[in-house]
C-alpha cells in the first residue's frame, strides 16, 4: 500500500514546524503522498510581520497564500482548508468537528494522521483539534483506522505521557525546513525569538528544537 499521509492542524505554520521534516522523511523514502489539513486561517494571530505586510482585514488572505507557499516548499501535494474561525476551535462541539473530520479521513483513506496530542499542545485551538481528530478515528472501523502520530509541546508532556517513540532527526531536510517557515513571513520573527531565547538560556544547540520533529503514536488506551 502506498503511503499517505495527513498533517490536520489548526493554523498556517502549525503544520511547518511541527512536521517539515517528517513529510520530506516520507515522500524521500516511501514515496508518500502528502495532503495538508488547516481548520482555520489564522486570521486572529498576533504577528503582522515586521515592517508588517497585513492588518486584521488581510490577514487571513496573506497567510493562506503563506501557506500555500510554505507546503509547496515541503512537497504537499494537497492543501484542505475546512473555514473554521481561529480562536472559536475550543467553542465548536468535538463531535461537529470530529464528524467534519471523520468525512474528510474516509475520502483521502490516509494511512498516517500526524496532529496535536489534545491536552499536551498548549493552545486551545491545539488540544480541540487533537481531540477532534482522536474521536474521528475512534469512530471508524478499526481495520481502517491509520497510525495518529501526535504533537505534544508542553514542557512537562514527558512527565505525563511518557517519552515520545517517534524522533525524527531531520537535519537533510533542516535548510528546506527553514525555508518553510520563512515563506510564514508574517509569523517567521518568532523563530528568531526563540533561537536566540534558547542562546540566552545556554543551549548548546540551539536550532534543536526545529532539527528533531517527535510524536506520540496514539493509542487506543489512551483515548479520552
Amino acid at each position: 500500500m502506498t503511503e499517505n499521509v495527513m498533517l490536520i492542524f489548526p493554523h498556517p505554520d502549525d503544520e511547518t514546524f511541527s512536521a517539515a521534516g517528517t513529510v520530506q522523511h516520507y515522500k524521500r523514502t516511501k514515496d508518500a503522498y502528502v495532503s495538508a489539513v488547516s481548520l482555520t486561517l489564522g486570521e486572529m494571530g498576533r504577528n503582522f510581520g515586521m515592517p508588517p505586510i497585513a492588518n486584521r482585514e488581510t490577514l487571513p488572505h496573506i497567510r493562506k497564500k503563506e501557506l500555500e507557499d510554505a507546503l509547496s516548499i515541503m512537497g504537499v501535494d494537497q492543501f484542505i482548508h475546512l473555514g473554521y474561525r481561529d480562536k472559536t476551535l475550543e467553542f465548536e462541539l468535538t463531535s461537529t468537528v470530529a464528524n467534519h473530520l471523520l468525512n474528510v479521513i474516509v475520502e483521502h483513506q490516509p494511512t498516517t494522521v500526524i496532529t496535536f496530542y489534545p491536552g499536551h499542545s498548549i493552545h486551545p485551538d491545539h488540544d480541540a483539534t487533537g481531540e477532534a481528530v482522536v474521536e474521528a478515528i475512534k469512530m471508524m472501523d478499526h481495520s481502517k483506522r491509520p497510525t495518529l502520530l501526535t504533537k505534544a509541546i508542553t514542557a512537562d508532556a514527558e512527565q505525563h505521557i511518557g517519552e515520545p517513540d517517534v524522533v525524527f532527526d531531520i537535519s537533510p531536510y533542516l535548510e528546506m525546513k527553514k525555508e518553510a517557515i520563512r515563506a510564514h513571513r508574517s509569523q517567521a520573527l518568532e523563530v528568531d525569538a526563540i533561537t536566540k531565547q534558547k542562546l540566552k538560556e545556554g543551549a548548546t544547540d540551539p536550532e534543536a528544537w526545529i532539527r528533531y520533529e517527535t510524536f506520540w503514536t496514539y493509542k487506543q488506551s489512551e483515548e479520552v
